[in-house]
């Protein structure tokens, strides 16, 4: 496991070098799904460069990624890896920092070593051995309690035909915690709760597993809790993802419901 953290560590580093030296300079814009499904030629080249450094040392082993043209699923058998080039696309076209580049390493479905690597933040998270660390330091989420002192993030983004969920996902958490925090960048925030730095992630819409299977893992690994929206273990297809410190998982799981019942 420890080759496979420093190779997941050394491809993050690499494509996010390639990409920040296309960051806030006058790079092409395409959309994809939707006007704010962004993608650039920085995520592209960002994740060859990643890949090519993982098959330096793992030729033959799937690679997921987000701009491939026909994403694949995570295998339930055997190894595999997966890249987000940039998770916070947005972000990194308006010139916000707050974006990643992250590399998952899986075997059998279930992540064992990766790395998220936030390049204009000149910070890294890592994940190996079952532990989290943020720059060589240790993570451990909050030890906070009490539901109205907590910082709780909604994240992944809901389609227009979907603001409703997200509407309720927000008023959820005004109505239970002590603030509301959006970064933009799933990686990020999920990163940010296993360092202690918020209490809880939240939403009820099914995830892609370059934008959570490091993050989930980090705060796992951080001594939090992650579920999907109904309460049960989180794994990379899940519907929805809920994480928290563990302190009070319940209400945040209450917030990310809120959508599922409309309310």
């Amino acid at each position: 496991m420890d080759e496979r953290a420093d190779r997941a560590l050394g491809a993050a580093e690499a494509g996010g070098a390639v990409a920040l030296a296309s960051f806030r300079e006058d790079v092409a814009v395409e959309t994809k799904a939707g006007k704010t499904d962004v993608v650039t030629q920085a995520d592209r080249d960002a994740q060859r460069r990643v890949e090519a450094t993982i098959r330096d040392g793992y030729p033959d082993e799937r690679i997921v990624g987000e701009e491939d043209d026909e994403p694949s699923a995570v295998p339930d058998e055997g190894p595999a890896w997966i890249v987000d080039p940039i998770d916070g696309t947005n972000n990194f076209v308006r010139g916000v920092p707050l974006w990643t580049t992250s590399v998952a390493a899986t075997v059998d479905g279930a992540v064992v070593a990766g790395a998220t690597v936030c390049p204009a933040l000149e910070e890294t998270f890592t994940l190996a051995d079952g532990e989290g660390f943020r720059d060589g330091e240790r993570l451990w989420v909050s030890d906070r309690t009490d539901p109205e002192t907590f910082a709780v993030v909604p994240t992944v983004w809901w389609g227009f035909d979907r603001r409703a969920e997200y509407a309720a996902v927000c008023r959820g958490i005004v109505e239970r915690f002590g603030d509301l925090r959006r970064y933009g960048s799933a990686q990020y925030a999920l990163a940010l709760c296993a360092a202690g730095g918020v209490e809880g992630v939240v939403t009820n819409v099914r995830t892609d597993p370059w934008d959570t299977v490091v993050g989930a893992g980090l705060v796992r690994a951080a001594g939090g809790t992650v579920t999907d929206v109904h309460g049960d273990p989180w794994r990379h297809d899940s519907v929805g993802l809920v994480a928290s410190n563990g302190a009070a998982h319940d209400e945040v799981l209450a917030a990310a419901r809120t959508a599922e019942r409309g309310q």
